[in-house]
């Protein structure tokens, strides 16, 4: 990846040793843990996590920090440079190969594909443990957001669906090499998917209804609902539970919206919609 592209990606690099060693404490590593790490790029974080896990997987797409980072870990078999987007890494296959059912994954996440990054590593929770991701700042707080916020969002309850994410602090522009426009944040999040403890007997089409409860955040949820579901059945459903029928998507929590969206589509598939 030229160095265009990383700026293109957003992609930035510690220079602060203070803020690395907040990092590899927040880590919480021990000596058998397996660690992959995304964009380990110049291998400062990979030193520091290779001197306190046991092995670690360094992904590093490019081959300009791969070639350097092959030379800085040669002859050390606690460290493996995968070169390779991560968006095309099989995790599961990694962990496997590692002796691993679930490894534990830290990353440096370029800025402007964080969504994608994360999107992919929820798809391979069976083989997570935990995600702790360094990400700019004001996606960290969409991912802890609450509801009623102003953050909270169809990424909100994605991250939330499958982590529990806890933002651990911030990090100044300063710390970093070519220092971004925005403070970062570093984020725990031990994967724990949600299926069960909501009742969500269908993962995609709950998934399309949330993506359709989120559609457009100034319509209500009964709008944004109805061509899913018969407007009349929602209101009802809806006065059961207490709800507003003003309600927006925004000011409802994940549990509650699994709750409806669990009675709606039952409704819909014994009746068909608009009955």
């Amino acid at each position: 990846m030229a160095k265009s592209q990383r700026a293109r990606l957003g992609q930035v690099f510690l220079k602060d040793r203070r803020v690395e060693e907040r990092i590899l404490y927040a880590l919480r590593l021990q000596p058998d843990d397996v660690v992959l790490e995304i964009g380990a790029g110049p291998g400062n974080m990979t030193a520091r996590l290779a001197a306190a896990a046991g092995k670690i997987i360094a992904v590093e797409v490019d081959a300009k920090w791969a070639v350097q980072l092959r030379e800085m870990f040669a002859g050390n078999d606690r460290v493996s440079i995968l070169e390779a987007d991560i968006l095309k890494v099989p995790i599961d296959k990694v962990a496997r190969k590692s002796g691993r059912d679930r490894i534990r994954v830290f990353g440096n996440l370029p800025y402007y594909i964080t969504s994608p990054c994360l999107l992919h590593l929820f798809r391979y929770g069976h083989s997570i443990e935990e995600i702790v991701v360094m990400v700019q700042r004001e996606v960290a707080e969409r991912m802890v957001a609450v509801p009623g916020s102003k953050d909270y969002g169809l990424f909100s309850i994605t991250c939330q669906y499958y982590t529990q994410p806890k933002l651990l602090f911030t990090i100044p522009p300063a710390a970093f090499r070519n220092p971004p426009k925005v403070e970062s944040a570093l984020v725990r999040m031990p994967v724990a998917p949600q299926q069960e403890a909501l009742g969500i007997r269908d993962e995609d089409e709950f998934w399309k209804w949330m993506r359709a409860a989120f559609a457009q955040k100034r319509k209500t949820l009964v709008n944004n609902w109805k061509r899913l579901c018969d407007a009349e059945r929602l209101r009802v459903a809806l006065e059961a539970q207490g709800i507003d029928l003003r309600v927006r998507a925004e000011a409802l929590s994940l549990a509650k919206l699994a709750a409806l969206q669990s009675t709606l589509q039952g409704i819909s598939n014994s009746r068909g919609v608009g009955e």
